[in-house]
């Protein structure tokens, strides 16, 4: 039972943890600022942002109502199409958005029961994927790593990259499942290499797969890594963690 209780208490800090940068990158933003699909502006990555923490808040309340939920099309963050979507609101309701869906997706948290977090055969629709896992995912991995490609964009790779350290660290604080922890780290190698830090982004590449194993798939095809794969870097890694034994 105490297990469970960290469990939900972290989930609830890695949500908490990516909104508040949203807050802090619509603090220095302006509604009035241009992008476009490959350097999107600060209002419509939070308004992307919200609609994905949406789409699990839906989720939730079809399990509490004991229904499927709707499914939902793969997105294309390139795609001029998706881009326009997200444009329209001002930074107000932006900001307001977003404070708001972190909450609801916090309540639509604790409405769970143990088992939903923890079994996914109650739920054939998880595909054998851990709900809390999801809702990491969605709550927490997916904004941060979008914020932290802001900066990217936006020249300031300094800022990326500490803002990755910062979300492992604080995973690694909240006691967060390893699975958790691997993802957050992983989002730090990405960002160590694109700062040309090839030897910081292996070491936080071979922690990121023991944490959580699952990444090895993003390990050869994630562009971020092109230049670890390239070199053959990469190489040594890949053979060592497909084989634990080693």
């Amino acid at each position: 039972m105490l297990e469970v209780v960290r469990l939900r208490s972290a989930i609830v800090g890695l949500i908490g943890f990516a909104a508040l940068e949203e807050e802090l990158l619509l603090s220095t933003a302006s509604s009035a600022e241009v992008g476009s699909p490959q350097m999107w502006a600060a209002v419509p990555l939070v308004v992307h942002n919200f609609d994905f923490r949406r789409q699990q808040v839906e989720r939730l309340e079809a399990i509490v109502r004991g229904a499927d939920p709707p499914s939902f099309a793969e997105v294309d963050h390139m795609s001029e199409e998706t881009y326009r979507s997200c444009c329209g609101a001002t930074l107000r309701e932006a900001r307001e958005n977003s404070r708001a869906i972190s909450s609801a997706l916090v309540d639509g948290l604790a409405a769970m029961s143990d088992e939903d977090l923890l079994d996914p055969s109650r739920h054939p629709w998880l595909g054998g994927r851990m709900l809390w896992l999801q809702i990491v995912v969605r709550g927490f991995w997916h904004p941060t790593g979008h914020i932290g490609e802001y900066y990217f964009a936006h020249d300031d790779p300094a800022r990326a990259r500490a803002l990755h350290s910062q979300a492992f660290a604080f995973a690694e604080y909240l006691g967060a499942p390893e699975m958790a922890q691997g993802m957050a780290l992983y989002n730090l190698a990405c960002a160590q290499a694109r700062c040309d830090l090839a030897d910081d982004s292996l070491q936080s590449l071979g922690k990121a797969v023991r944490l959580n194993p699952d990444l090895l798939a993003n390990l050869r095809r994630d562009a971020d890594l092109e230049s670890l794969r390239q070199s053959g870097q990469l190489d040594a890694l890949l053979v060592v963690s497909a084989d634990p034994a080693r």
